[in-house]
């Protein structure tokens, strides 16, 4: 049986692919970046993890908001650490809420206990 060179080509190219890893992200439609909330908060949880940091706070209330970060290399280059946030801060943030209105959302930028002003995204 005699292959083609096309053939040939077409199983090259697809048999490359094998090896290349998926490297998809999910969109930011969830986020409604026309609208900026700005509270206090306390400090929940603090999580430094790929592919996405979160911060975790609740409010004057006790209203738990959980809002996306950036990648943990991304925020190193903008000052963050892994231990930039503790339980218990009490801090200053602005944030993209979520579309479909449930606590949470996108985090823009943060004000730590020290003064210090960082951005999420």
């Amino acid at each position: 049986m005699k292959i083609s060179r096309s053939s040939l080509l077409g199983l090259g190219a697809a048999l490359s692919l094998i090896g290349v890893p998926a490297t998809a992200h999910h969109s930011f439609a969830m986020f409604d970046q026309t609208k900026l909330i700005e509270m206090n908060g306390t400090v929940a949880k603090f999580q430094w993890a790929n592919p996405h940091t979160f911060v975790i706070v609740k409010d004057a209330k006790g209203t738990v908001f959980t809002l996306e970060c950036s990648s943990p290399n991304l925020m190193t280059h903008q000052g963050w650490k892994a231990n930039t946030l503790a339980a218990g801060d009490k801090v200053h943030l602005t944030f993209y809420p979520l579309r479909n209105g449930k606590t949470g959302g996108m985090l823009k930028e943060i004000t730590l206990p020290t003064g210090a002003t960082l951005r999420g995204w």
